[in-house]
């Protein structure tokens, strides 16, 4: 039987939307407020969901604990209460969340392997959630 688990965790970042390839005038029009040079915060809400058969002798997908210290470990330490801007993932792409959406997801694929990673969802605020669950190939 397969079933899917997602697991829910929080971490705070700031940024700021800026791209070197804009001018200051079409970064204010594209970001908007998300632009302000001083940047701003999000408590953000990460939602991990994997897969796989249920393991007859545990009845589980895969081992919270493991789950829980993977993301600890390789994600919200990396990522709480950090400026995304100057992490080196970010040196030559915009910190949007679709972005941060697309590093979690290749950070979980790369190194977690006790089930299928589906997908990542990561809310930002009330009003906006992004979701990415990869490309077809795994990047192995």
């Amino acid at each position: 039987m397969k079933a899917h688990l997602t697991r829910r965790y929080r971490f705070s970042a700031s940024h700021r939307l800026h791209s070197t390839e804009m001018s200051a005038d079409e970064n204010r029009v594209t970001y908007g407020k998300c632009n302000n040079p001083h940047g701003h915060g999000h408590n953000y809400a990460l939602e991990v969901t994997v897969s796989g058969q249920v393991d007859q002798s545990t009845g589980m997908v895969c081992n919270l604990v493991d789950l829980d210290g993977f993301v600890e470990r390789e994600v919200l330490s990396r990522y709480h209460l950090e400026n995304l801007n100057t992490l080196q993932e970010f040196a030559q792409q915009v910190p949007t969340t679709e972005n941060l959406s697309v590093e979690i997801f290749e950070i979980l694929q790369r190194g977690f392997y006790q089930a299928h990673l589906e997908r990542v969802r990561l809310e930002e605020t009330m009003m906006n959630s992004f979701e990415y669950a990869g490309t077809a190939e795994p990047k192995h």
